[in-house]
């Protein structure tokens, strides 16, 4: 029997590959807001980013998330990620 193949994604962070489950999800909608997909099935471009916050401030700082997305991502916005990373890690 075959084995199951594992999906692989790189986190825009630290450009590791890990497995889409160790990932979270940050996606931009047709309607272009940038926001966290915890679910990993909202529709919309997907990026990914470990879920540590060294990974995060690298992104940010590398403007990798608005390389991905092809948009200007605002502070706001940025904060409002972070938050929503920060509670989904500490449950």
């Amino acid at each position: 029997m075959k084995a199951k193949k594992i999906p692989m994604r790189r986190c825009v962070g630290c450009n590791e590959s890990k497995a889409k489950s160790e990932l979270i999800r940050v996606i931009k909608t047709p309607e272009d807001e940038v926001l966290l997909d915890c679910t990993g099935k909202k529709n919309g471009r997907g990026a990914y980013i470990c879920s540590s916050v060294e990974c995060f401030n690298k992104a940010k700082k590398s403007r990798a998330f608005e390389r991905a997305f092809e948009i200007n991502i605002p502070d706001d916005i940025y904060e409002d990620i972070e938050r929503q990373m920060l509670q989904l890690v500490e449950k």
